[in-house]
């Protein structure tokens, strides 16, 4: 079972456990779910100060880019990598497909899990196209860094909603096309 489905199973039973008819049963499962969480949560702790006193970050760095490690890193806060290190490895990820429909992005910074991007550049103006590189930064940005709870971006305008499902357009000055990566 891929990491993400198991994820989305905890968080479901997290859920019915909220809906539980009787509050005793409700408030003992909770305990036994945040009890499980810090105890596990403190032996990965204990795991990555061993490996930070005995590794040169390459190891680190390995079990970092794996899902559903990475996933347990942040909810206990011990992610090796910082946010805007994931989220700028992410937009390289994701430089030439940009590219190859001559559009490109900059990083202009990642606060309190906000991520300001400027967009640059369009593929000859279609909209549809246009949604589908703000889509793929976005995708790429919220598998590298999910502790992000939002993207922001300079240049990209919402066009007038056309069947009632508004497209984002990234507008650029035809000055600005074809220039080289910003990230």
């Amino acid at each position: 079972m891929p990491p993400a489905t198991k994820i989305a199973r905890v968080e479901e039973l997290l859920e019915q456990l909220e809906t539980l008819p009787d509050p005793a049963v409700r408030e003992t499962a909770t305990e036994v779910a945040q009890a499980l969480l810090d105890l596990y949560g403190e032996g990965l702790e204990r795991i990555v100060d061993v490996l930070a006193e005995n590794d040169d970050g390459t190891l680190a760095g390995a079990l970092s880019e794996d899902e559903l490690v990475s996933h347990l890193l942040l909810l206990h806060g011990l992610h090796p990598v910082p946010v805007q290190e994931r989220v700028r490895g992410a937009l390289r990820g994701v430089l030439p497909y940009l590219e190859s429909h001559g559009g490109n992005v900059q990083l202009l910074g990642v606060e309190q899990g906000v991520v300001h991007l400027r967009l640059e550049g369009s593929c000859s103006g279609c909209p549809s196209s246009s949604m589908t590189l703000k889509l793929a930064i976005e995708d790429a940005i919220f598998k590298a860094a999910p502790d992000v709870e939002e993207v922001r971006a300079e240049g990209a305008v919402e066009s007038p909603p056309a069947g009632g499902g508004g497209l984002l357009q990234i507008e650029c000055p035809t000055a600005l096309r074809g220039g080289g990566a910003a990230v």
